[in-house]
């Protein structure tokens, strides 16, 4: 897994590395370019040939004014190339003079806090001489108090290059920010759904990164014009180092509860908030200390992306899930950022350089980590709505009867409670119809107890068919049956159940039992709404007992306008004679 996904890795880095813009040409600052430095105090008049050195290294410029000249027609013989593009890093000011063939000078100026219609998608600043008659001589740069020169920038393009580059660059800047977007709000909606932490911390790492991308690309200039220069690097510095720790954060808080041994773990976060301790130092400095501290910086970053790709793979063979999703999600940001640090990617990527590939592979980990985070949640889901759905199966079963496939008691007691409390809402009546097979224990003496088996699940197929809303049929056991129903009483709920009777005796069992008939007897119960059940089944009980009695095959139905009986009395013949009525 581990190998697949570092492939995978180097085969989008080097889709990502090949682009570069054909009419672009980069200016590095090697022993063809002289410098200068001049106090801050010089007025913008372009030193003689003999202030510039090409010696390196240059000192002290960091508090006064560094003078870069440029020979056009060095880099670019055919001189198509008439823009200047600037990456902007920390300086107080920034002119630019153009010389032409007759002698004028064009001069052009930027400082932080203001870059006005020269900023350019990709942390660029675009200078193009506006006079086109005369044929360009030489380019001469001024930066005030720049941090460092190690750190800038240039390249000369074509003016229908430097358009193409800014349309190119704006969509997929903005493509890679709209993704970082959606992935935090997702990651965040996650966090809360599923209540897993390292989705949160993943959360707030795209947000650290899509305010990093939005400061660095430029294109928070359009609500924040003041960010411009020096505090839009030194925020980008910052969420850098935030970014750094809030990863390793997601990393370790995934990989928790044993996945990974301690000590590593513990070495993660140390590597990570170690990360974000010496940016502080990166962000604040404005002189060439920096110099000192970034490669400090850089050693720190590759040693947590290490340690974290080591805590990635024990994850794995461990058999974490979250550790093959994070390995996939993060392979390609963590190579892009460790390629940054080893590899001087320079003004490739449309002049976007190393930030660019980094926010273009940050993208690429949102929109897998969705993707993987998605998946997961999916099986879970699945996995949850299987279990309810066992559940439900195992509740249902449980009020089942397993021979006949009706309620069983427990399902009827459940049942009567509903249709009560319907019948309470309505007013309507409610009654109780007890049945009983009659002899049934000489069918099972003389057929077996298979025949009467079949004979019973006969009877519940029949009475299975008044099963609606408004009735419930259940087997209690034995060979006793019972039907609960509502909006049926007196004469009404009485004929229904003499035709209950008849329906269950027209049954036919001659492939068990010959032409023998099957008789039921039923004893009848009713009262209004919100009865009390346990009183119901008491009085059609005694029903019941009273139709036994009286020679089966009958109905009998206890008279609801009669005195009730004690139960303690319930199964006298003289006391309970005055409520009990033959249906049929």
């Amino acid at each position: 897994m581990a190998t697949t996904s570092l492939l995978r890795c180097m085969a989008v880095l080097l889709v990502l590395f090949a682009p570069v813009a054909a009419g672009a040409v980069p200016v590095p600052l090697d022993s063809r370019l002289c410098l200068a430095v001049t106090p801050i105090a010089t007025p913008d008049a372009v030193p003689d040939r003999n202030h510039f050195s090409c010696r390196r290294p240059l000192s002290a410029y960091d508090q006064a004014s560094l003078w870069v000249r440029i020979d056009p027609h060095r880099y670019d013989p055919e001189g198509k190339a008439v823009t200047l593009l600037v990456h902007h890093t920390r300086f107080d000011r920034l002119a630019v003079a153009f010389r032409y063939t007759d002698g004028t000078i064009e001069w052009q100026q930027v400082q932080s806090g203001g870059f006005g219609d020269h900023w350019r998608p990709g942390a660029q600043i675009a200078f193009t001489p506006n006079d086109r008659s005369a044929a360009l001589e030489s380019i001469t740069l001024r930066v005030d108090r720049l941090t460092s020169y190690q750190l800038l920038r240039l390249r000369l393009v074509s003016a229908g290059e430097a358009d193409i580059e800014n349309g190119l660059l704006a969509a997929l800047i903005g493509a890679a920010l709209t993704l970082l977007v959606a992935g935090a709000l997702y990651n965040f909606s996650l966090a809360l759904g599923i209540r897993r932490q390292y989705l949160a911390w993943q959360g707030a790492w795209a947000v650290a990164m899509f305010l990093w991308g939005a400061i660095w690309s430029q294109f928070g200039l359009l609500v924040a014009p003041g960010m411009a220069g020096t505090v839009a690097a030194q925020s980008c510095t910052a969420l850098s180092a935030l970014a750094v720790l809030l990863a390793t954060l997601s990393t370790t808080t995934a990989l928790a509860g044993g996945t990974v041994p301690q000590p590593l773990r513990l070495l993660a976060l140390l590597l990570g908030f170690a990360v974000a301790v010496l940016g502080v130092p990166a962000t604040l400095a404005r002189t060439t200390m920096i110099e000192q501290i970034v490669p400090i910086l850089g050693v720190s970053v590759l040693a947590n992306l290490a340690v974290v790709l080591l805590c990635l793979i024990y994850g794995i063979r461990r058999g974490s899930p979250e550790a093959r999703d994070l390995l996939a999600a993060w392979s390609v940001p963590m190579a892009a950022l460790a390629l940054t640090q080893v590899v001087d990617i320079g003004s490739r990527f449309w002049g976007g350089g190393p930030q660019i590939l980094v926010l273009f592979t940050s993208a690429w980990q949102t929109i897998w980590l969705s993707i993987a985070a998605s998946r997961r949640l999916s099986r879970l889901r699945t996995e949850r709505d299987m279990a309810r759905a066992a559940e439900a199966r195992a509740s249902e079963l449980a009020e089942r009867d397993p021979l006949t496939a009706i309620r069983n008691r427990r399902g009827l007691v459940e049942a009567a409670q509903a249709l009560t409390h319907a019948a309470s809402e309505d007013a309507a009546a409610m009654g109780l119809l007890l049945i009983d097979i009659d002899r049934f224990k000489a069918i099972n003496d003389e057929h077996g107890h298979d025949v009467g088996d079949v004979v019973l699940c006969t009877i519940a197929t029949r009475l299975a068919r008044w099963e609606g809303p408004r009735c419930a049929v259940a087997r209690l056991g034995g060979e006793e049956f019972a039907m609960v129903l509502t909006h049926r009483s007196g004469t009404a709920l009485a004929s229904f159940a003499d035709h209950v009777r008849q329906e269950i005796a027209a049954c036919d069992h001659s492939a068990e039992i010959g032409h023998q008939r099957v008789t039921v007897s039923i004893g009848i119960a009713e009262a209004g709404g919100g009865a009390d059940f346990a009183q119901l089944y008491r009085d059609a009980d005694r029903a019941l007992y009273a139709a036994k009695r009286d020679g089966r095959d009958r109905v009998c139905r206890i008279d609801p306008a009669a005195e009730p009986v004690s139960p303690s009395r319930a199964r006298s013949p003289a006391t309970e004679g005055n409520r009990i009525q033959r249906v049929g």
